[in-house]
């Protein structure tokens, strides 16, 4: 395993209930898988799984979440996705048996448990509503990989800074006519999800406060006119990139 790993301080409850992967299992099957998992406690910033280490477990997040990543030649840290509660990762090793093709660092207090690949291939073979699940999140990965392509061929930095913005928005519970980033990354991992720099999110964020399209409670970011943003996103394509 990766730098990092330590055990549990404190009993936590060892339950794959609120895995959305096993949803529909009896309990007497998710406690078989229970049993076979290893459970582990990580501090933000902590080393999960390295890029190209040879594990092949496969990893449930009971609390907490995780950042998928990798490093560009020039140590620029990419960020692929977050794995939160109820969500998986680290299944590409288990199913091709090939080195690891990305890191995952806690982005918080994390809980989680390891699922050896052996158990987790046979669950495939045995359970078809769990593997069309799978099969379900790798065309997601697949669809979500050709989208950031094509942003980051196409798309100048203060434009893609914007779009993933709307991206992590979702309606706000109390005003539904708003959209709320809750709460909004460091800014050095939003820029590491759209390969720019950290300077060029702060700008690009600075630059919207004035117009009161953004606002900032707290831990959270409020996007007043989400509309306005997409049309000042779409606008801004076909300008050059000359602020990467």
């Amino acid at each position: 395993m990766g730098r990092g790993d330590r055990r549990i301080a404190e009993p936590l409850p060892r339950s794959l209930k609120n895995i959305g992967l096993f949803e529909g299992l009896d309990d007497a099957e998710r406690q078989r898988l229970e049993s076979c998992c290893q459970w582990r406690s990580y501090r933000p910033g902590q080393q999960v799984i390295e890029s190209g280490s040879e594990g092949k477990e496969v990893f449930f997040v009971v609390r907490g979440s995780v950042n998928i990543i990798n490093f560009s030649a020039s140590r620029r840290e990419i960020a692929f996705a977050t794995a939160r509660e109820g969500d998986y990762f680290g299944e590409l090793a288990a199913l091709d048996h090939l080195p690891r093709s990305a890191s995952a660092v806690a982005a918080d207090e994390c809980f989680l448990a390891a699922l050896p690949s052996e158990v987790f291939v046979d669950l495939l073979k045995r359970r078809v509503e769990v593997t069309f699940r799978v099969l379900q999140g790798l065309a997601h990965m697949v669809r979500t990989s050709d989208v950031r392509i094509m942003e980051l061929s196409t798309l100048p930095a203060t434009q893609r800074v914007y779009t993933e913005l709307l991206r992590m928005a979702v309606p706000d519970a109390a005003v539904p006519s708003l959209w709320v980033v809750r709460p909004l990354p460091p800014l050095r991992e939003i820029a590491s999800r759209v390969s720019t720099t950290r300077e060029t999110v702060a700008r690009a964020l600075s630059q919207l406060y004035p117009t009161g399209l953004l606002r900032r409670k707290g831990r959270n970011l409020y996007l007043m006119d989400r509309r306005r943003l997409e049309e000042i996103a779409n606008a801004l394509q076909g300008r050059s990139r000359g602020d990467e």
